[in-house]
């Protein structure tokens, strides 16, 4: 049975209810603790050792095939990986993951961030498809001359939300369009995956065909409201050619413990680069969540280290940091399958 697709007024409700959970989460209320969350890392996954100090930046394209390509400066190097970045739905603009996107530049990548989308009215039966061309169409222009130039053997794949189910997507076509095969696949709050009963995001592909040797993790917040955990266990349930080992279903888990709390809900992957600061708080659940999990992922992936900061179960990828008082924050929690 095929499901129709999402009315016009779904969408547009899906896309402002999105926006509207932004602005809320740009004030949040005032907590009385006085104990506060982790600092970044001086070092290592998630950490602040950065290589380079400047992030260029650069847009082609228009509407759902525009794209921003981010490279790293001050140095400059010859050549650097590459991480295709898929927002989640809306989130058209990279500005609402620039501590992010900035992050894994200064650390010496460059990132492609197609846009896929220019509208809440668009179908999502076309995401998969503009994303893969953007990426086509990004290499062509990083390889004339004027950028630094991408090492196509070492690519990755990150996606937030419908972003999520775009990266995995990309993965299982990559031989069929052409382009190379990824390395590794970060999927953050994937969904919501089309279904006889799920009609909002794209249809997953054959996820079989993606190789044994790609490095794979799924996360889900344990206060996730929109998406909930169903696509972070489908994905890892149907990659049926990539073995255990090498991916892992991870949940993050909220900590109440210090002001402000640690609050993993779909937002949670969001921070904006507003001035010179970031709005949306950047939090233990960024340093050693999501940017620890993905940078000891594709770390694995391009240089074969520091792979027990993102696979597992080990005490390096639960680990969360500690709050100023000394208490842990709650640890990330591996599920096995």
């Amino acid at each position: 049975m095929t499901s129709s697709p999402p009315s016009a007024t779904y969408l547009f409700l899906s896309g402002f209810a999105f926006i509207f959970l932004i602005i809320v989460a740009l004030c949040p209320p005032i907590y009385a603790s006085n104990i506060q969350g982790p600092f970044q890392a001086v070092s290592g996954p998630g950490g602040r050792d950065y290589n380079h100090s400047q992030v260029i930046s650069s847009t082609y394209g228009s509407g759902a095939l525009q794209y921003w390509i981010f490279e790293p400066g001050s140095p400059s190097p010859e050549s650097a990986p590459v991480i295709v970045f898929n927002h989640g739905w809306s989130a058209t603009n990279p500005l609402f993951y620039r501590p992010w996107i900035d992050h894994l530049v200064k650390k010496g990548n460059i990132v492609i961030y197609p846009r896929y989308q220019s509208s809440i009215l668009d179908s999502s039966d076309n995401f998969t498809q503009n994303a893969i061309y953007s990426l086509k169409d990004a290499f062509i222009q990083l390889e004339n001359g004027e950028h630094v130039r991408p090492q196509r053997e070492n690519l990755a794949l990150v996606g937030h939300s419908a972003g999520g189910l775009i990266s995995i997507n990309m993965a299982a076509r990559a031989s069929q369009e052409g382009i190379p095969q990824p390395k590794a696949i970060f999927c953050v709050q994937p969904g919501l995956s089309r279904s006889e009963n799920r009609t909002m995001g794209p249809l997953l592909e054959d996820l079989s065909k993606i190789p044994s040797s790609t490095l794979l993790l799924t996360l889900a917040g344990d206060r996730d409201d929109i998406v909930g955990s169903f696509d972070s266990e489908k994905i890892i349930k149907e990659t049926t050619s990539i073995p255990p080992e090498n991916k892992n279903y991870v949940i993050m888990v909220s900590d109440f413990h210090g002001n402000p709390p640690l609050i993993a809900d779909h937002l949670s992957p969001l921070a904006i680069l507003n001035c010179g600061e970031y709005r949306l708080m950047v939090n233990a659940l960024d340093y050693y969540g999501t940017w620890k999990l993905f940078d000891g992922l594709y770390e694995a992936a391009f240089y074969g280290i520091n792979r027990e900061y993102a696979l597992g179960n080990t005490t390096q990828q639960r680990f969360m940091g500690l709050w100023s008082d000394g208490t842990p924050v709650k640890e990330l929690k591996v599920v096995d399958y």
